[in-house]
């Protein structure tokens, strides 16, 4: 049997990038949670904030384990499997890459000890102080991982010697072309994700009866941020759609499946509601598309057009099917994002919220909303910016180590084996953690209110995952 290196190559990193992903994703949001309900405590001293803070904390503290851990295999890949991009990129991404653990992880690493064992060990201000130093260690971490994935996507401050970057301008090299857009993208992204996390558990606790005072401030928390940063992550995709647009033209064609039809004589663009892209025949089967509607979201214009996959040639071109549906997924669920959080806010200003059943009971299980949203962008960035490694600098098939397939296809299988244990077992803890509920006086609910037995960790994920439309 043949294994393909370059194949197996791209799939065991798009395995551990997409495993690593959704921890980063939700540590960088949850570490800004914890921090913002310590500087409440601080501020009001009530104690509510003190128990939900140091009850995420705990789940924080796994949740941070486990991305330390999957994401260590992630540099040894770069020289393994992937030596020629580290030669040819080795100068530019190296640093940025060190600048992260000078920064970021000395930032945590000096205050996470007292973050998770200082409780009622150390000063209240202090302790507040390391919550908030370990929130911006991890946004740190963001800064330096996204501006070397983003220079990936757009290099710029570079100039190549011998066939190899140089750099000749460490700004242009931060915060190149795309750089500003998907860190507040991304970074937007964790902070619903969290959100959708701590409205799922405070959702859950509210329906069952439990944990009264402490799930109500976990559920209007959570509506308040979504509310309000859903729309606003509207806004921020659609700027990074135009400078996607005017850099990587290629990405957009894919991502709307436009091979150069427009839609007749006014020229404008449809936009591609549902198709099945055939890269044979180079258009789309079962197609579905609202006239003008393309033109008017990429270019604000009614008749404005762009290019289409067919003015490229068929090597440059990014495979069309993943980049088409995964947008479609990201974009869906940002919508449900949206009506989840305004329908929240008009039954809080109702005072309505919690007396509805039928709003709190299906919001036990929306946790997985922001993961897969995350995991969607994630894989329409990356697919879509085939077939290369630096974008017009390095294809992906000239940036694979000579390794032999069967090595590469025996550590995937290792990696899938060790994964699915952490993963299992760190996603069992983080639901017993979750049952058990926030430790200090239990406060009972107010009459009439339900006292419902909690939804299992089994049942939560049976009904996230037959749920329809998810």
């Amino acid at each position: 049997m043949e294994f393909d290196p370059e194949i197996l190559a791209r799939i065991q990193f798009a395995f551990t990038i997409s495993f690593h992903v959704i921890f980063p994703g939700f540590t960088i949001g949850l570490a800004a949670y914890i921090a913002t309900l310590e500087v409440l405590w601080l501020a009001t001293g009530h104690e509510r904030y003190h128990r939900i803070a140091r009850f995420f904390t705990k789940i924080f503290a796994v949740s941070f384990g486990m991305g330390v851990v999957s994401g260590i295999v992630l540099s040894y890949q770069f020289g393994t499997n992937w030596s020629p991009f580290a030669r040819l990129a080795g100068n530019v991404i190296g640093p940025l890459i060190g600048y992260e653990v000078l920064t970021a992880f000395f930032l945590e690493a000096t205050f996470l000890g007292i973050m998770l064992f200082g409780w009622n060990r150390v000063p209240r201000g202090l302790h507040v102080f390391a919550c908030v130093m370990v929130a911006a260690g991890t946004s740190l971490s963001a800064f330096w991982i996204l501006s070397a994935n983003s220079w990936m996507q757009t290099p710029a401050g570079y100039q190549m010697i011998d066939g190899v970057a140089h750099p000749v301008d460490w700004l242009s090299i931060i915060f190149n072309p795309s750089f500003p857009f998907r860190f507040a993208h991304m970074v937007t992204a964790c902070y619903l994700t969290t959100a959708f996390v701590v409205l799922a558990v405070g959702a859950r606790y509210v329906y069952a009866g439990r944990y009264h005072e402490d799930a109500r401030t976990m559920m209007r928390m959570a509506i308040g941020l979504i509310a309000i940063l859903a729309p606003v992550q509207a806004f921020i995709g659609d700027a990074h759609g135009q400078n996607t647009l005017k850099y990587q033209p290629q990405k957009i064609a894919a991502i709307e499946a436009h091979w150069g039809e427009t839609d007749g004589v006014s020229g404008g663009v449809p936009l591609v509601l549902f198709a099945w892209p055939n890269e044979a025949t180079e258009s789309n089967d079962y197609q579905i598309a609202i006239p003008h509607l393309g033109s008017l979201i990429l270019t604000h214009s009614w008749d404005g057009t762009f290019k289409g996959l067919k003015e490229f040639a068929p090597q440059d071109r990014p495979p069309v099917a993943i980049p088409f549906f995964a947008f479609r997924i990201m974009v869906g669920l940002g919508v449900l994002m949206i009506a989840i959080g305004w329908l929240g806010a008009y039954l809080l200003w109702r005072r309505r919220v919690f007396e509805s059943d039928w709003y709190v009971r299906p919001l036990q299980y929306v946790w997985p909303i922001g993961f897969v949203t995350i995991l969607s962008g994630w894989f329409v960035t990356e697919v879509g910016r085939q077939p290369w490694v630096v974008y017009n600098v390095l294809r992906t098939a000239d940036a694979v180590s000579p390794v032999a397939g069967w090595a590469m296809a025996t550590t995937l299988a290792l990696f899938v084996l060790v994964y699915a244990i952490v993963f299992s077992g760190g996603v069992y803890y983080i639901n017993r953690l979750i049952n058990k509920g926030p430790e200090g006086p239990a406060v009972e609910p107010p009459t009439g209110v339900p006292n419902r037995p909690l939804a299992s960790a089994h049942e939560a994920t049976r009904a996230a995952i037959n749920a329809p439309g998810e």
